[in-house]
């Protein structure tokens, strides 16, 4: 899951990276959505490059699942999605708690989702709104003064143009991570967004970018293709 942070002051500004984009890739679909997935290498890199001298901030969650040490309990519906999502809510309150300026708005973020069909969003309300009043569940930390539960949206990506530059930056990340029908991952997008991933003290790992569970971390020096990971963001 990945997420994109900016002022609501600069929103204007930040969406039309969309126009810019389509004008540098000759992009004729109409007004279509920028998909990261059907664009080929070469747009996909003039997409991140753009993002990555934007001014915004990136966060990203990656979920392993075959460490996952009770698997079971994750495959009622949507239950590691909220997961992901609690972990990603949390590092996009950090982020908004460390640049909030005094006399800017009242901190709390704006939160809209990409809208799926097969997930309910009141539930996630709901789910979030639970972890709120129980002052959180085991290590929860999310800021409940920029999140609020009850202001939490899900749009399409056409009504809202920010969403597509969440979907660029969550698909870099997957694609440094997944392996593609070849076996092979493509890091340079992920690692193309560097300076743009939040990082708290200078740090970004655990921060900007969350691999889980704890175990998967093993991965980062025996998987080859996921050593990028400590090399780029540790």
């Amino acid at each position: 899951m990945g997420a994109v942070v900016f002022r609501k002051a600069t929103e204007p500004q930040t969406v039309k990276l969309n126009d810019a984009v389509r004008a540098a890739l000759n992009y004729s679909a109409g007004r279509k959505p920028l998909h990261f997935v059907d664009l080929r290498h070469e747009h996909r890199v003039v997409w991140i490059d753009h993002i990555a001298r934007a001014s915004v901030r990136v966060l990203a969650v990656a979920v392993h699942k075959p460490s996952l040490k009770e698997p079971e309990t994750f495959q009622q519906k949507s239950t590691l999605y909220h997961y992901a999502t609690r972990y990603l809510l949390e590092r996009v309150s950090w982020c908004c708690r460390d640049y909030h300026k005094t006399g800017e708005g009242d901190g709390s973020a704006e939160v809209v989702f990409s809208h799926r069909t097969n997930l309910s969003y009141p539930d996630l309300r709901a789910y979030l709104e639970l972890l709120r009043k129980k002052g959180g569940v085991g290590d929860v930390s999310i800021d409940w003064n920029v999140i609020r539960p009850d202001g939490v949206t899900a749009l399409g990506h056409h009504v809202r143009m920010g969403l597509q530059i969440a979907d660029a930056c969550a698909s870099a990340f997957y694609c440094g991570i997944q392996a593609n029908a070849h076996g092979f991952t493509e890091p340079r997008y992920a690692t193309m967004l560097k300076p743009v991933v939040y990082a708290h003290k200078g740090r970004r790992m655990g921060n900007g970018f969350k691999l889980w569970p704890r175990e998967a971390d093993a991965l980062l020096a025996s998987d080859a293709a996921l050593k990028w990971i400590g090399e780029v963001y540790a």
